[in-house]
């Protein structure tokens, strides 16, 4: 039986959802992490690159969620979703170019910072994750639909962006940096991984098979726990190694986001239409950890690390 289009009068609150405010965190935390590992190493800083670096990074995002939707509206796998800009707009062509305008506003900012730096290194890493971008969901790839979705997010926003913005600063990488990106690309995966609950049954009738998909929704909300809880444990190895100072431990200041994620998906993993915004709740635990474990490096510098 044939899927039918949601039509639904486009409501404040459902722009708001289409365009995802809260999810630009996404793009800002593997900035404001990045920076804070290089400032805790080195003591650089520069503000013009890190501002630009961020209004491009929010900019490359923006591009990303408005091709999706386009890219899903023809796979047929967003019928349902009143939040789909393209669903809401009517208008595919649209969308589809404000996306490269949006694409192309994000590369020329980082374009000026390789300019800055005369040196093309921080613009070929953000082409590799514009094109991780692309093979996410665009034609002929579309490997989400495969279920390599969270594993091209999490080098997407954790080692091939943590690279980009170390060296943005620096013009050069650590192992320190790369440790802090896995930390934040687990944190980021977790989002996509979470936002499948509530569209198990569309994915599945388009053969979208996401991991949700694979593992059913049962298991896959019992995987929950362990994957925040590898988000401290990975943290606390590395204080215990010595690359990342003791202040780091802030991050546990997230643990009630995570619980509140973890519970909230358990309980009502049977009930998809109950879960519409619960990746809203795993961009908070993002939010936290992204925060605290940036703000760690920054108060360990001021306390003799690096």
């Amino acid at each position: 039986m044939p899927l039918e289009t949601v039509t639904r009068p486009p409501t404040k609150k459902l722009w708001l959802a289409a365009i995802k405010p809260p999810m630009y965190s996404v793009a800002v935390m593997p900035i404001w992490v990045g920076s804070a590992v290089a400032y805790a190493e080195t003591g650089q800083f520069n503000p013009m690159i890190f501002f630009t670096f961020l209004g491009s990074a929010i900019c490359i995002l923006a591009w990303e969620n408005f091709s999706n939707d386009v890219f899903d509206a023809d796979t047929g796998v967003d019928v349902n979703k009143a939040n789909s800009l393209v669903n809401i707009t009517g208008n595919k062509p649209l969308i589809f170019w404000l996306g490269n305008a949006l694409l192309a506003l994000g590369l020329l900012g980082i374009g000026a910072i390789a300019y800055w730096q005369q040196d093309l290194t921080v613009i070929g890493l953000i082409l590799i994750c514009c094109a991780l971008g692309y093979l996410y969901q665009g034609p002929p790839f579309r490997f989400s639909y495969r279920g390599w979705g969270e594993w091209l997010c999490f080098f997407a926003f954790g080692p091939v962006a943590f690279a980009a913005v170390s060296y943005s600063q620096t013009k050069s990488w650590s192992v320190t940096s790369f440790a802090a990106s896995v930390v934040i690309g687990i944190a980021t995966s977790l989002i996509l991984f979470c936002s499948h609950f509530n569209q198990v049954k569309d994915d599945a009738a388009v053969g979208k098979h996401t991991p949700v998909v694979r593992l059913g929704s049962r298991r896959a909300a019992q995987l929950l726990p362990w994957w925040c809880g590898s988000v401290y444990g990975l943290t606390a190895l590395f204080v215990a190694l010595q690359l990342f100072p003791v202040w780091t431990l802030l991050i546990l200041v997230s643990v009630p986001a995570a619980r509140r994620v973890c519970q909230f998906i358990w309980t009502y993993h049977e009930q998809p239409e109950k879960l519409l915004y619960c990746r809203l709740m795993a961009v908070t635990f993002h939010f936290w950890t992204g925060l605290m474990l940036g703000l760690g490096f920054v108060l360990g510098r001021g306390y003799g690390f690096g």
